[in-house]
């Protein structure tokens, strides 16, 4: 009992240890709103390497190379916008979260609105197709339907 008392405090400390692994880089700023645009770049900014993870939030080398790029930008004096472009040339449109809309994106852009409106009007094409009035019968079918009811009642 006291070798798993021992193993389960052991695996509660490792436990409690795992934030430890978290990424924390301490950057230097001149203001604080240079802070702010670096927190808000570099989590709009996808790793390359780890792909669903922002820079922020990666351990990646090339993350660590980013941040530390980024932060040199911004101490430079780069708007938000070259920074970005900069990136983008260097690593492709993949590296931002939310890519620029242009022809080569267009599809991410509109896809969604355009499902959404085909399976609108997939549903109203369906919805109408059933409050269509019932067929009228000629005479002549009427006549044959109550001759047959009639036939069916004797029967019964």
């Amino acid at each position: 009992m006291n070798a798993l008392r021992t193993t389960a405090l052991a695996l509660w400390i490792l436990l409690l240890a795992l934030p430890a692994a978290a990424v924390i880089e301490t950057y230097e700023f001149s203001e604080p709103e240079l802070e702010k645009r670096y927190r808000q770049l570099s989590q709009e900014l996808r790793c390359p390497k780890c792909q669903n993870q922002n820079i922020a939030d990666s351990n990646a080398p090339i993350s660590q190379d980013l941040r530390r790029l980024l932060h040199q930008q911004l101490e430079a004096g780069a708007s938000d916008g070259e920074i970005l472009e900069y990136m983008v040339a260097r690593y492709g449109e993949f590296v931002r979260y939310r890519p620029a809309f242009n022809a080569a994106t267009a599809i991410l852009w509109l896809a969604p609105v355009l499902l959404l409106l085909g399976g609108a009007a997939g549903l109203l094409m369906l919805l109408r197709g059933r409050k269509q009035s019932p067929a009228t019968l000629d005479s002549n079918d009427q006549a044959r339907l109550t001759a047959l009811l009639k036939t069916a009642e004797k029967d019964a």
